[in-house]
């Protein structure tokens, strides 16, 4: 007699944990995606999970010196313009001037 679904499933079930299988989700944005989907297309390979083991293991294979960097998130540099700068400092003066008992300071160079 052919085996039921719920069968199959039990049986898929108890072979994964038998192997200490665990799930990993992986939520991400449009261009991760795309880039996952370019990765697979360059190296012919067709699915994800695949994919993501593949990589999870060569990058651990570089070790802390090869890993660490590719590891490392950008870190995005803020810098305020003079132009900016100028006009807030003159916005921040004029809000300031509206109240009478406020004194104005310059701010030490």
């Amino acid at each position: 007699m052919a085996k039921s679904n719920a069968d199959r499933s039990a049986k898929a079930a108890a072979k994964r944990k038998e192997r200490g299988e665990e799930e990993i989700r992986l939520h991400c944005l449009p261009g991760t995606r795309q880039a996952l989907a370019e990765l697979m297309a360059w190296s012919g390979i067709e699915e994800q999970g695949e994919a993501i083991t593949l990589m999870i293991h060569h990058l651990h294979g570089l070790g802390p010196g090869g890993a660490l960097p590719l590891l490392t998130p950008p870190r995005h540099e803020i810098t305020i313009s003079e132009n900016v700068s100028r006009i807030f400092e003159r916005e921040s003066r004029r809000a300031i001037s509206r109240y009478s008992d406020d004194e104005i300071l310059d701010p030490i160079n």
